[in-house]
């Protein structure tokens, strides 16, 4: 049983009003993706990588990041779609010789800080149960609203904030994105896609610290959190 790692960096990044992608900017002297793809590549776990990136970029992200830092378990780089959704069916469909048990963990490019424990245990929860999320409880007490009035007042201990890695045995996220594209129809994440079809997505407990890089506020962040942390991160070293 293999486990294949899906990283999806194909959006544009308009939040980050930098003139570039959010993924290749520099977090520590070094591209966002590539600390996100160091995690994946030095998981003794993971067997293989997959990066989806936008069509024009894939000769820059071969250079300036894959062949730059070594990653030799990227076995492709592939060109993404129009949608998240879209581009993570790409990486689905260009996996070399899948199996219908083989784990796939799907990773957002920009979320640099996930660790190894959580990894481990997203394979692990993939295996049993084919299907599972990283999630963190929410701390603030969360209002539905509408048109400005509150409707509801949700029990907070009901509520998760959902993270990357989504961990899934091959066979049902393939069949879970041809059933969402085949009815034109798409959700938030991989995982809404499993839940339409009936199926169960078991939590599994993430870490505050895994947050998504999206805006130069959290790109503040990110770099404060680099230095608090020092060597206890399993981030690109300069050396």
């Amino acid at each position: 049983m293999r486990v294949s790692a899906l990283i999806p960096a194909a959006g544009m990044g308009k939040r980050m009003g930098a003139g570039i992608n959010k993924q290749y900017l520099l977090l520590a002297g070094r591209p966002i993706l590539a600390h996100t793809i160091a995690v994946f590549q030095q998981t003794r776990r993971v067997d293989d990588i997959y990066i989806i990136v936008p069509e024009d970029e894939i000769p820059f992200c071969r250079e300036r990041v894959v062949d730059r830092y070594g990653f030799s378990k990227v076995r492709g780089i592939v060109a993404g779609g129009l949608e998240r959704q879209h581009s993570v069916f790409n990486g689905l469909r260009a996996m070399e010789s899948p199996e219908p048990d083989d784990v796939v963990l799907i990773h957002d490019g920009v979320r640099p800080f996930v660790s190894q424990r959580v990894l481990e245990d997203s394979i692990d929860s993939a295996r049993i149960h084919a299907a599972a999320l990283v999630a963190v409880p929410v701390k603030d007490t969360v209002k539905v609203a509408k048109n400005g009035v509150v409707l509801e007042t949700p029990p907070r201990d009901t509520l998760w904030l959902a993270q990357t890695p989504q961990a899934f045995r091959y066979a049902l996220i393939r069949e879970a994105h041809e059933r969402a594209a085949a009815d034109e129809w798409l959700g938030t994440d991989d995982t809404a896609l499993v839940e339409r079809l009936g199926k169960t997505v078991h939590i599994v407990r993430g870490e505050y610290g895994n947050f998504k890089i999206t805006t130069p506020e959290d790109l503040v962040l990110a770099e404060a959190y680099l230095k608090e942390a020092g060597d206890g991160l399993q981030v690109m070293s300069d050396e």
